[in-house]
């Protein structure tokens, strides 16, 4: 399956081709070879591509599978017609005619997420939550924080700054991060600016052991990297949220994606219906 090629074709980005590919190739036990090709909006784009699909399928002599998302029928027609050596499932014949039919209306068939993004209240409130949680990074900033939807906390390393960032890019949530310090535990409270901000609080915590292998990848044979830290620093971080009453959840096995699903549905449910 290794020897296998996935095509993820699209008008636009790719993005949602891609997504929702990997979604269901990861059912599998397989890791096939990814080529994205986005921005395919026209005939003679669409050849080249149908001319790299069926090279590929000579070559590997399997079928690549060809997951596509396009609007302009000509452009789709190259693509799906029997000159075509791969596999090809079609997100659009599969899910929005049945719709159209469903509700009785015709879809836009727009090309890409966003018709104009700078028209897109959609897209400008993602923008601002991504500079909110940049400047907010790591405790760069203490400002603004009224008007953060989430302030993660938890040692350094730990996963807030990715977290943070996925939160912004796709769920437009103004995130900012928090590390927590030995002069934290040395005090045993919560930082003084996080202190009115309690409720938005949420913990990320991992395994001394994971925690000590990221931070001597960056500062080996630190201190800071020792597992003897990692120990300490994981321990009073967890009983500091523990004693304040904050949710927190270790990123050690879990994917952004998980971390990010599960602060929103604790703190911010109102962003997973929209």
């Amino acid at each position: 399956m290794t020897e296998r090629s996935v095509f993820f074709v699209s008008d636009g980005t790719g993005i949602t081709a891609e997504t929702f590919g990997n979604s269901i190739l990861n059912q599998f036990p397989t890791k096939p070879r990814h080529v994205r090709r986005p921005f395919i909006d026209t005939v003679e784009k669409a050849e080249v591509v149908l001319g790299e699909i069926n090279e590929t399928a000579a070559r590997e002599g399997k079928r690549p599978i060809v997951f596509i998302t396009l609007v302009n029928d000509d452009v789709r027609s190259i693509v799906t017609g029997d000159h075509c050596k791969g596999m090809v499932l079609d997100m659009f014949r599969t899910f929005v005619e049945p719709l159209e039919a469903e509700f009785g209306v015709k879809s836009n068939h727009r090309v890409g997420r966003f018709s104009d993004a700078s028209e897109s209240r959609e897209y400008n409130d993602r923008i601002d939550a991504i500079n909110f949680s940049l400047a907010h990074d790591d405790g760069q900033s203490a400002r603004n924080l009224d008007i953060a939807d989430v302030i993660l906390l938890g040692v350094s390393r730990s996963g807030k700054t990715p977290t943070s960032l996925y939160l912004a890019m796709q769920h437009g949530i103004k995130a900012a991060n928090y590390p927590l310090i030995p002069e934290d535990f040395d005090r045993g409270r919560l930082p003084t600016p996080l202190a009115p901000h309690k409720r938005k609080c949420f913990g990320l915590t991992i395994t001394p052991e994971r925690l000590a292998q990221i931070r001597n990848e960056r500062r080996p044979d630190s201190k800071y990297a020792s597992l003897l830290n990692c120990r300490y620093e994981v321990n009073e971080a967890e009983s500091m949220m523990r004693r304040e009453g904050i949710a927190w959840l270790s990123s050690t096995h879990k994917s952004i994606e998980e971390i990010a699903t599960t602060i929103l549905r604790d703190l911010r449910p109102d962003r997973l219906i929209y």
